[in-house]
């Protein structure tokens, strides 16, 4: 999971769609290959489509939470840089993602540069 020259290619899973919407689109003006997902099925579903650099999954959504989501990307694809991304943060479900492998986890609100920072310090990982 090389980075690309056409850019990093990024999952989004959130199932608030109109986050998901806007992030994607303030993502994509900055270069990165944007695919979403609104659910945790998608987010399976769209990793065995294609492959990806970075994911980064919502803890709290409707059909599986971010944690669950987290262990069958790693799984699917142990290379794979997961961050978690929160609204509900804690110090117990921010260590759990850790302990399971996610790269990082942030509390939502987070400006687009400190995320775009945090998938590239993930790039970067794979790169070094």
């Amino acid at each position: 999971m090389a980075e690309h020259p056409e850019g990093i290619r990024l999952l989004l899973v959130d199932d608030e769609v109109g986050y998901l919407e806007v992030l994607s689109k303030r993502l994509t003006r900055r270069s990165f290959e944007v695919t979403t997902a609104s659910s945790g099925a998608e987010a399976i579903r769209a990793l065995r489509a294609r492959d990806f650099d970075v994911a980064v999954v919502d803890l709290k959504m409707e059909d599986m939470d971010g944690i669950e989501v987290l262990k069958v990307l790693k799984r699917m694809v142990p290379a794979l840089h997961v961050i978690i991304l929160t609204g509900h943060g804690s110090e117990r479900a921010a260590r759990e993602g850790i302990a399971q492998g996610a790269f990082d986890y942030l509390i939502k609100p987070i400006g687009l540069d400190p995320l775009i920072a945090r998938i590239h310090a993930a790039m970067n990982l794979e790169n070094s």
